[in-house]
Parts: structure tokens; sequence; C-alpha cells
């Protein structure tokens, strides 16, 4: 098995390829081991000294280091990853992968169902593809008064560059197609 990884733009995050399904149809955003627990895979991760967050991807999987240099923590990441996808064990215990992505968290008025449908349509369509091939998801969180609300996860989670991605590129986006949109918040 041959793990690749790939740098993405917040330097805490690097992103692990394991040329396997990872999380297929969803995504899952650990920021510590108690959160994990539902995940043999994180936890596993979660024991090196250094690792501050873990990102399920479909196909990818992204860990955020704290003070820890990446060339300490690098060959232990991989070894877990390896070992893992080696024993046949799940990512995650017996629950659905999508409940992460249709978060039942989510607000906005009734009557903006047709504009919180064309928002998400656009963060499925033209902006979570992108975020992905950075380690990273964005997902819509609510919608009130114009601004709309964004998790922000994995590599994004952080990263220096995400207020950036968030008001120059995806508020563009969305102000452009749905001109209800006056801002975008992350939460």
């Amino acid at each position: 098995m041959f793990i690749q990884t790939e740098a993405t733009p917040n330097p805490a995050t690097l992103k692990f390829l394991p040329g396997k399904p990872v999380l297929p149809g969803g995504t899952r955003d650990y920021r510590d081991a108690e959160a994990a627990a539902e995940s043999p895979l994180a936890q596993k991760l979660f024991s090196v000294s250094g690792v501050s967050a873990v990102f399920l991807g479909q196909d990818f999987i992204t860990v955020t280091k704290s003070a820890a240099e990446w060339q300490h923590l690098k060959p232990s990441i991989l070894g877990l990853i390896m070992d893992h996808y080696l024993s046949g064990e799940p990512v995650v215990l017996g629950s659905n992968p999508e409940a992460d992505v249709a978060s039942g968290d989510e607000f906005f008025d009734e009557g903006d169902e047709e504009i919180v449908s064309t928002i998400k349509q656009l963060l499925d369509t033209r902006v979570r593809p992108a975020v992905a091939q950075d380690g990273g998801d964005i997902t819509f969180h609510g919608f009130k008064e114009g601004v709309v609300f964004l998790n922000m996860k994995g590599s994004c989670a952080g990263c220096p560059s995400s207020t950036a991605t968030l008001k120059h590129g995806i508020e563009n986006l969305l102000r452009h197609f749905v001109p209800e949109v006056s801002e975008v918040r992350a939460v």
C-alpha cells in the first residue's frame, strides 16, 4: 500500500491519500480523541503526540498538528494509516457516513427555503470539490438576514487563508448567483 501526502494551504495540516476510500459519501471532523470515539482510525491517529485534529474525507485524511514538526509526526501517521487499512477494521464504527454532512443543526426561515437550496447546490457543486482538493470541507450551517453561516472543517479550520477564501471566493460566488446573500461568515 502506497500512501501519498500533499501539503495544504494550512501549514499545520497535511493531507494523506491512502488510495482507498476513507469515508464514501460523508465526512467527519474530530477536534480531540474523545470526539473520535466512533472512529478506530482517528483514535489511532490521536495516539500520536502532537496530533490536534483529524478530518476524514471521502478519499483522504487530513491531520492537523500542534507544535510538533511534520518530520517527526509523518512516519508515525503513515504507519498507523497503513496498519489500519491492513487490519480490515472500519474507519467509522456502525454509523452513517453522511451524518456529519447532513447536520441537523441548520437554521433558516421557511420562506428562505429556495434561497438555501440554491446556496447548498452552489456549495456542493462549486465550493466543496475545490476545498476537498486542499484537504478540507465547508458545509452550510445557516442563513439569516442575508448572512450565510458556514462550517469550516479539516484543513480549512484554522487555516490562515480561510478568511480570504470565505470573503473573496465563496462570498463573491454566492453573491453573484444569489443576490439575497450579503455576507458569508464562518462558525
